[in-house]
């Protein structure tokens, strides 16, 4: 099992609502022609890798899935959203720096290992 997924409109529902009940889901929309996209993504990757599989990165091309990043009301590039357990925890705009999604990363964790588990969500099986 991979811990960083490129995620499209055909595969949202599994791979990032149904997958954060069982492990935090950082969702990164982006896109190629956005330059702090190009900076945040490579680092947000190797953190997923760093941080051994404690959340999952989900990566999504806001150009090639215009639908998700209108979803998430992604106003501008990158958007960064946390998952857990099904719902929307948290989310950034911009280039940040590692600290900062350090911190990010850490809470989500921490809230994710807090909450009750809420079973899987109708319709998923």
């Amino acid at each position: 099992m991979t811990f960083i997924e490129d995620v499209t409109e055909g595969n949202f529902d599994e791979q990032v609502l149904a997958r954060s009940h069982h492990i935090p889901v950082v969702l990164d929309i982006g896109a190629d022609w956005c330059s702090p996209c190009r900076m945040l993504t490579p680092l947000l990757e190797r953190l997923a890798r760093d941080y051994g599989g404690r959340f999952v990165l989900a990566k999504v091309d806001a150009d090639e899935n215009m639908r998700i990043a209108g979803r998430h009301q992604a106003k501008g590039f990158p958007t960064v959203i946390a998952y857990s357990k099904g719902q929307v925890t948290d989310r950034f705009h911009g280039m940040q720096p590692e600290g900062f999604l350090r911190r990010f990363l850490d809470l989500l964790i921490t809230q994710h290992a807090s909450q009750p588990h809420l079973g899987t969500p109708a319709g998923s099986d």
